[in-house]
């Protein structure tokens, strides 16, 4: 089953977000969208997501699935506008449970924020099964950058989120908390035992030096072999002590306080407070 596959990339936050079809039934799936918001005005807008809308609409698709491959630290989700205005189910991973017990505490967010991943319609799990029209998709768990890390398979394409970058970009951070670069590692083995002509697609692209043009599509033959962190058999050991020291130098994603905060309620906004207005809380020191 080859699925038809469509990118939108969203250079400010460097995300690739694709619309997934089959062919025959038209229905779809949308998966890591983004709801573009200005730190400094504290503003949303959704002019990324009005792009897939219109595209949606242009082809005559039934959206069956808005799907989040993990709580994203550096954009924010658009789900529950893409639902309203297309319908379909948000799924993410069912370890978005240790997410948000995690980032609850970060934010002290009370008693009041469910912790058991109800802002979701459906929670997946390692081997699950889903259909978009006639495709059947199927679930890996692949942890490491956060607990809660999914890949989805539709037929022959693997959408990997931040656990694969383009080969020549190697791969993503673990050092989030929950993170782990030795569970990246076995999540990345796990991925290269699927078929070498398994189509690759990354969650976001950087432009690695000597390349001019952002990339977010690639194989699996070419990640176990070009991968520069993970590829050409590269050992746990190496791999874990590269990551590690890579994170140490790292900065904070730039928008990762509004993101944890809206991603881990399935892209919804905190609740309003007594004067009607929306707040964001920024931790001091916790991150």
């Amino acid at each position: 089953m080859k699925p038809d596959v469509t990118p939108f990339f969203d250079e400010e936050t460097f995300t690739a977000s694709f619309v997934v079809t089959d062919p025959e039934t038209r229905h779809c799936a949308i998966i890591d969208s983004v709801l573009d918001f200005d730190y400094a005005s504290g503003r949303t807008d959704f002019k990324s997501a009005d792009t897939i809308i219109a595209y949606v609409r242009k082809n005559d698709l039934i959206v069956d699935w808005v799907l989040e491959t993990h709580v994203h630290a550096d954009h924010l989700s658009a789900a529950p506008y893409l639902q309203e205005q297309l319908g379909g189910k948000i799924g993410i991973g069912e370890n978005i449970t240790v997410v948000q017990d995690t980032f609850g505490k970060v934010f002290n967010e009370g008693t009041e924020f469910q912790r058991d991943g109800s802002q979701f319609d459906s929670l997946f799990t390692e081997g699950d099964t889903f259909r978009i029209g006639n495709l059947e998709a199927s679930v890996l768990h692949t942890p490491g950058h956060t607990p809660a890390c999914l890949t989805y398979l539709v037929g022959d394409a693997a959408f990997v989120g931040d656990t694969l970058f383009m080969p020549d970009f190697g791969t993503a951070r673990a050092d989030f908390p929950g993170g782990s670069a030795n569970a990246l590692y076995h999540s990345i083995q796990k991925l290269f035992t699927l078929p070498d002509e398994t189509r690759v697609f990354v969650g976001h692209d950087y432009k690695a030096p000597g390349r001019d043009v952002f990339a977010w599509e690639t194989t699996i033959g070419e990640e176990k072999a070009r991968n520069k962190h993970v590829g050409a058999g590269a050992t746990e050991e190496a791999f874990v002590e590269m990551r590690n020291k890579r994170d140490s130098e790292l900065a904070m994603p730039r928008l990762i306080v509004p993101s944890l905060q809206i991603n881990m309620r399935a892209g919804q906004m905190p609740p309003a407070e007594d004067d009607g207005d929306v707040y964001l809380k920024v931790p001091v020191n916790k991150l």
